[in-house]
């Protein structure tokens, strides 16, 4: 038996890269990532197939988002980052911004606990 999972579609023999699940409660196609194991009501299909299917009249395709590849980090993250960064460089501001110690509490009655840079805060309903 070969490793690679063949695309289901008659005389199609090129791999699969995604599965296709009907729902018929809902009336609903679900294409999405390859599943980890082949199941008996489950199509896989190969890229060209995934990419022309359509789904009978009154029914909805669904397309799931492929996520095993590399996500490529958006400017929203690198700059998240390097805020983490440069506040991991500079204790001595935020210990002295903390009231000047380690064991300090901070002023904000609604702060319950913390750990490290995080806190706890109180519902604001209660």
């Amino acid at each position: 038996m070969s490793p690679v999972r063949r695309c289901s579609r008659t005389a199609c023999g090129r791999p699969a890269v995604a599965t296709l699940t009907y729902v018929y409660a809902d009336s609903t196609a679900v294409l999405g990532p390859l599943a980890t194991y082949a199941e008996p009501h489950c199509y896989d299909l190969c890229a060209e197939h995934s990419e022309r299917l359509t789904a009978p009249r009154g029914w909805e395709v669904v397309r799931l988002a492929d996520a095993s590849g590399p996500a490529r980090p958006t400017g929203d993250d690198l700059e998240a980052l390097a805020n983490a960064v440069r506040e991991a460089a500079r204790p001595q501001e935020r210990a002295a911004e903390a009231g000047g110690g380690a064991g300090a509490r901070t002023a904000d009655p609604r702060e319950v606990g913390r750990r490290g840079h995080l806190r706890v805060l109180r519902s604001p309903d209660s």
